[in-house]
């Protein structure tokens, strides 16, 4: 139902402040205790993907010293014994790591001050799981008994959960000044509603850090989605209706229109209707709209669904599935998917549905 958004190009490469490792040198040592039978194993990560570069010799009592060359701040990872993954940032910065296995909270780091923002933005991130979890626990036990008020106030705490985990991760890029360890917390973010905070971090470590690769790759994806960010005009959409008639978006100008991408076939599409439908009648009058957009492949699917949901606005579709032209342009990869613009055409919201759609028409009309 819910889970952790992810960026294509995570940040594994990071930098400290103070130049106390040998130029070109940075030693990575460690205590390790209580240690159960295995390696410890250093890998790099290179295009997202972890590449074992050696197997460290830890002594008898847990301890271990390993220098490498860093030339460009860098992303790695310690598998401790195949039981305990320690990522580090490293750059300039000597780092130091103290792990007791009967004791899996006692990960303490000396040294590379990015690799402890690291640790702490990992920290989040499991904590932020283990709220998911039981999210969709609470979801799946109430969709086996069909419990539509219970999927309802679940998707709401859903929605309220992943606000506050934003809220949460930008407070925490904001407390890190200069270091280029928030670049790994982007990938906690949705674009879809982060795109301006998002935008203007990538920006500043671009301005910090010029040249290094994983910064350009993820401005390069940032400015791919600039087009469809909140404030944009939204791109016109030109698809016949069930009658074989073309009509554009546009067409609905002066009115707040919530683009709706769905399909007779998906259920959680199905299942929203209802609430559309309800909105609908409630605001049509004052000025709102709905502009569907069907992912269906046959007509036949796609008008009875229209007809069996009472869907009484504007339809249209190419019937072309998620090859649809509409839905590459807006590029939807997964429905129910929306987007909300203004009078004038300019995108204000996305992905709304359920109590989020009619928090943001209540805004807007009472």
């Amino acid at each position: 139902m819910i889970g952790v958004w992810t960026i294509a190009v995570m940040a594994f490469f990071s930098c400290g402040a103070n130049d106390s490792a040998t130029e070109g040198m940075v030693q990575v040592s460690g205590k390790i205790e209580n240690f159960p039978d295995g390696l410890v194993i250093l890998s790099q990560f290179t295009d997202n993907r972890p590449k074992v570069l050696d197997t460290l010799k830890v002594s008898p009592s847990g301890e271990f010293t390993y220098k490498l060359a860093v030339d460009t701040p860098t992303f790695y990872e310690l598998n401790l014994y195949g039981q305990k993954v320690v990522r580090l940032a490293l750059y300039k910065e000597d780092v130091e790591l103290k792990y007791n296995f009967s004791d899996p909270a006692s990960l303490a780091i000396e040294g590379s001050q990015d690799t402890k923002e690291m640790l702490k933005i990992e920290r989040l991130m499991e904590a932020y799981q283990l709220e998911v979890n039981k999210l969709n626990e609470a979801y799946y036990e109430a969709m086996s008994k069909n419990d539509a008020e219970a999927i309802k106030k679940i998707q709401s705490d859903a929605m309220i959960l992943e606000s506050n985990q934003s809220t949460r991760v930008k407070e925490m890029i904001q407390s890190m000044g200069n270091s280029f360890a928030p670049l790994a917390a982007v990938g906690l973010l949705n674009p879809k509603n982060d795109f301006p905070f998002m935008d203007e971090l990538v920006t500043k470590l671009n301005d910090n850090y010029p040249g290094t690769v994983s910064i350009l790759q993820m401005k390069q994806q940032l400015d791919e989605m600039r087009a469809l960010s909140v404030g944009q005009p939204a791109p016109e959409i030109e698809l016949p209706s069930p009658d074989g008639t073309m009509v554009k978006l546009s067409d609905l100008r002066g009115k707040y229109v919530l683009i709706d991408f769905w399909a007779a076939w998906c259920k959680p599409c199905r299942q929203e209707n209802p609430n559309v439908v309800r909105l609908y009648n409630q605001y049509k009058d004052k000025g709102f709209e709905v502009f569907g957009v069907s992912l269906d492949r046959t007509k036949e699917d796609w008008v009875k669904a229209i007809a069996d949901d009472k869907l009484a606005w504007t339809q249209v579709s190419d019937l072309k599935y998620f090859n649809s032209a509409a839905a590459e342009l807006y590029q939807i990869q997964a429905i129910p998917a929306t987007y909300m613009i203004d009078p004038d055409g300019k995108i204000i919201a996305k992905d709304l549905r359920g109590p989020s759609l009619e928090n943001k028409l209540a805004e807007l009309f009472d």
